[in-house]
């Protein structure tokens, strides 16, 4: 007999099909061969696919997720929240023996989780650690790898730093929205700079972009795991948020909304608070497919 898995595609960061980051989920009953995973995320082409099980054992939902390009994510972003929603979607009791604050285990670590509903569709927070502002990068080097000038590259005066909450992120600011949609990638330029300076994407926003709704509106370029640009990158929003509210542009227990993937025709809201001890990011999902995959 083949053997075969429940597969389920979904959109993330999103209330509506055809918007927000795509999102491949699997199910196994047991963990896969390292090749299998990278072979699977391959076949289905999308930014990240996530494989989950459900441990009785560990009495525990579990996450992997893996890009085309052969690298394990393990921060919570748009891999783990759709991954989420979908148990959600699909009424599978994955908190059962949990009680109080809900959890799930995201390559090994303890990712806390706040469940909601609005309208109908489940709403799912995430919790990133605090974030943390490490090394400034030059305007001139960043610039280059983006098809700007230096001087599109300024946005009051803030610096284009590397922040970490789960995984170290550029943030570039940039003038206004007229030349965050201009910005073009050079995939050897910006893997050069990621390499040099030790971030691994690199996430372009700006405040000036004629949107009250929004707390920024933002770009992700990722070629070093395979990623050319983003839709929407949790691991990234939060981030951004948290330098934001370092720099005093933004506010503790404040639920702010980032525009991302409007440039690519996906258009994705995410969800955003700093909190004391870390920050929220948080989001729905809709499910546009599923299916089976034969392994054998």
């Amino acid at each position: 007999m083949k053997k075969k898995v429940d597969y389920y595609v979904l959109d993330v960061f999103t209330d509506q099909k055809f918007k927000g980051n795509q999102l491949s989920v699997v199910y196994i009953e047991e963990q896969l061969e390292l090749e299998q995973y990278y072979d699977i995320a391959r076949e289905f082409g999308y930014s990240e696919t996530s494989f989950v099980n459900y441990s009785a054992a560990e009495k525990v939902f579990s996450v992997r997720s893996f890009t085309p390009a052969n690298f394990e994510i393990t921060g919570a972003g748009h891999n783990l929240l759709g991954a989420v929603c979908l148990a959600i979607l699909k009424k599978w009791d994955i908190f059962r023996e949990q009680n109080g604050q809900a959890w799930v285990l995201m390559a090994g670590e303890k990712i806390p989780l706040k469940i909601s509903e609005r309208d109908g569709i489940p709403y799912v927070g995430m919790k990133q650690r605090p974030a943390e502002i490490m090394v400034t990068v030059p305007s001139g080097v960043i610039a280059e790898a983006i098809g700007l000038d230096a001087e599109d590259l300024t946005l009051n005066d803030w610096n284009i730093n590397i922040v970490k909450t789960e995984v170290g992120h550029l943030m570039v600011p940039i003038k206004n929205s007229e030349f965050l949609n201009k910005a073009v990638l050079s995939k050897s330029l910006l893997k050069e700079a990621s390499s040099k300076f030790g971030f691994e994407g690199c996430y372009l926003f700006t405040t000036e972009h004629g949107k009250n709704e929004f707390l920024a509106e933002t770009r992700f370029f990722n070629p070093s795991i395979g990623i050319d640009e983003d839709p929407a990158t949790g691991t990234a929003a939060g981030p951004l948020t948290g330098y934001l509210e370092n720099l005093g542009y933004a506010e503790k227990n404040q639920s702010y909304r980032i525009l991302q993937g409007a440039h690519v025709r996906r258009p994705s809201v995410i969800e955003a608070e700093v909190v004391d001890d870390g920050i929220w990011i948080s989001g729905s999902s809709i499910i546009v497919m599923e299916g089976v995959m034969y392994l054998d």
